[in-house]
């Protein structure tokens, strides 16, 4: 078909153009700067020196000299490095402004009265954005007030060949997530998700403390999955000529070291399940496991609220965050708990209990077009569930008492027939936590495992595989015991209103 005389380029075909315009800018930019490092080298400099003597860091200087006099010299001489974000060079005196990695600034101040007329040259052939530079020279305030260092000497730290984004434009979230360390140069934001995520780890471990619980880890490639209903990734040892699998949760391993001994236990792990990814979900994620042997779920509730509402302190200051679009969202306070049956009966507007036929929770499905893959009562319950009750939740909610079926490592309930003592905490819509009172009992447990394995056989990709190792632990006697599993990635999403990919600090993207 030939285009009509007034035809226009869409924006795919100009989106296109302008990413080749961009790519073929940094390739001449590359040479450009490839040819400086080569003068570095040629004229006896380095342009990646093992070491600079650094004495301060820009933030301490900051700190130090927030109160010095517009137009002052403090006297004091310092030695800084950071990487070039801004450069002005105007004849005999160029400025530029030097980032730390926590994106603290300070000026730099390159004359020809200080550094001499070689230098002032060099600086103005041979440095670019990006480059990490080092300088000395002495703290003062400029005729504006900018906290500055009049350098006296200088040297190239570290050359950078390719120039850095626009500092003043937006990166595009697939930049962002892909190279995730232009989004750490770039973007206040990406940094303190970093710092806030590290605060969050470290507010788990010194609650975890205060209740004598013991870190440990546990293997992440292991012969059998399990610990919970998910689809694992297969690998090859080939030094031991077997398959393994990533693991999908700690929770079997973690089971045996309370068998043996550790009556309270927890770690913070990496997991992978060969699964879809959302907003919410990702292959490989982060989360906190923890038991307590002579607990129960309802003290693991006590302890997870705790965990998040101490997080929500160490991040934010205060259990009243807000979220990444400006709105607040309280995390303070006692949190609800709403059993599963009751909620779906009161939302549905019938009376659903554990004895409810899989033929009228089928028609219960079909009224409201869901389709639910492997039906059993269990799904179908928790499938209806999310579909009336999850969306209507907004406080922080424990949702209790979940079916049998689907629970295979929960002990069952102590006065309610049919459902087993789970909750799942939701936070802002999403599940954020899970614990149990902690199925104790071998004979039991080898009846579950069966019961999926059967599952399995019929297709369920999710069903857990009959663990005889863990089985064999069981048998010499695990105490009665409460655990919880609690995403990292989530817990800050709760915290912040970021995306995973955003909490993630390198996620896998395709």
């Amino acid at each position: 078909m030939t285009a009509s005389p007034d035809h226009t380029t869409s924006p795919d075909a100009a989106s296109t153009d302008g990413d080749a315009e961009a790519a073929r800018e940094a390739s001449e930019q590359k040479q450009v700067r490839l040819a400086k490092r080569r003068r570095l080298l040629d004229s006896g400099r380095e342009a990646y020196p093992v070491g600079v003597p650094v004495t301060d860091t820009i933030g301490a200087v900051r700190a130090r000299y927030a109160e010095l006099e517009t137009d002052s010299r403090s006297g004091d001489v310092v030695g800084l490095a950071g990487r070039i974000v801004h450069a002005r060079n105007t004849g005999k005196l160029c400025f530029a402004a030097l980032q730390a990695g926590d994106g603290s600034r300070i000026q730099a101040m390159v004359s020809l009265a200080e550094v001499g007329e070689q230098s002032l040259s060099d600086w103005k052939e041979l440095v670019d954005l990006g480059d990490h530079v080092f300088v000395t020279g002495e703290v003062i305030s400029s005729r504006r007030g900018e906290l500055s260092i009049m350098v006296t000497d200088w040297t190239i730290a570290s050359k950078a060949i390719l120039p850095l984004p626009n500092l003043h434009g937006e990166l595009s979230e697939e930049t962002r997530v892909r190279q995730r360390y232009l989004d750490l140069i770039v973007r206040d934001q990406a940094r303190l998700t970093v710092r806030a995520r590290a605060a969050a780890v470290s507010s788990l471990r010194r609650t975890f403390d205060s209740y004598e619980y013991l870190e440990v880890e546990t293997p992440m490639l292991q012969t059998m999955h399990g610990g919970a209903a998910a689809r694992p990734f297969q690998t090859h040892s080939n030094a031991f000529d077997t398959e393994l699998y990533l693991r999908i949760a700690p929770e079997l391993f973690l089971k045996r070291a309370v068998v043996g001994g550790i009556d309270r236990v927890f770690e913070i792990n990496r997991n992978f399940r060969n699964e879809g990814a959302d907003s919410t979900h990702s292959p490989e994620f982060a989360m906190v496991e923890a038991y307590q042997a002579y607990g129960d779920y309802d003290q693991m509730a006590r302890l997870t609220q705790e965990l998040v509402q101490n997080a929500a302190m160490a991040v934010a200051g205060s259990h009243l965050v807000t979220l990444a679009d400006g709105t607040e969202y309280d995390l303070g306070g006692e949190w609800r708990r709403l059993p599963m049956y009751e909620s779906l009966s009161e939302a549905a507007g019938r009376t659903i209990t554990p004895e409810t036929s899989v033929a009228d929770l089928q028609e219960l499905a079909e009224s409201v077009d869901l389709v639910v893959p492997h039906e059993t009562h269990g799904k179908l319950v928790e499938e209806l569930w999310e579909h009336f009750v999850k969306g209507t939740l907004d406080r922080p909610t424990f949702v209790t008492d979940f079916p049998v079926d689907t629970s295979p490592l929960v002990r069952s309930h102590r006065s309610k027939p049919g459902v087993v003592e789970k909750w799942d905490l939701y936070v802002r819509g999403f599940e954020l936590a899970t614990a149990y009172s902690e199925l104790v009992d071998p004979v039991v447990q080898r009846e579950r495992f069966v019961e999926q394995a059967a599952l399995g056989a019929r297709g369920d990709v999710e069903a857990m595989r009959l663990d005889e190792d863990f089985l064999t632990a069981l048998e010499h006697g695990m105490p009665p015991s409460g655990g919880m599993g609690m995403g990292i990635d989530r817990l800050l999403m709760a915290i912040t209103g970021l995306g995973i990919r955003e909490t993630i600090l390198f996620p896998l993207v395709k």
